[in-house]
């Protein structure tokens, strides 16, 4: 697992967040909760978007995938599988 460090939010320089050398563009959930604000009217993607708004809070990776889908109304086989599985990870750490 990659070494961790909290870094200022790009966006509004107050939060920190959780990030790694391979973060390039660290933003706080309250900076991208605008993004993530859109409806969802495809029911495949609204079932697998409806998760814990927690797990969106801990984790950027489930907050750019949902971003993503919201501006591009499309995901492809891996950002769903990867999806998935992160969200798995994440049920199982809490039980």
């Amino acid at each position: 697992m990659a070494v961790q460090f909290k870094q200022k939010c790009i966006k509004c320089k107050k939060n920190y967040v959780l990030a790694t050398s391979r973060s390039s563009y660290v933003i706080c959930y309250d900076c991208q909760k605008s993004s993530l604000a859109g409806e969802i009217t495809d029911p495949v993607f609204k079932e697998l978007f409806d998760i814990p708004e927690e797990y969106y809070k801990n984790n950027s990776f489930l907050r750019n995938i949902k971003a993503n889908y919201l501006k591009y109304k499309n995901l492809t086989g891996a950002q769903i599988e990867a999806f998935e599985k992160v969200v798995k990870k994440m049920k199982e750490g809490k039980e």
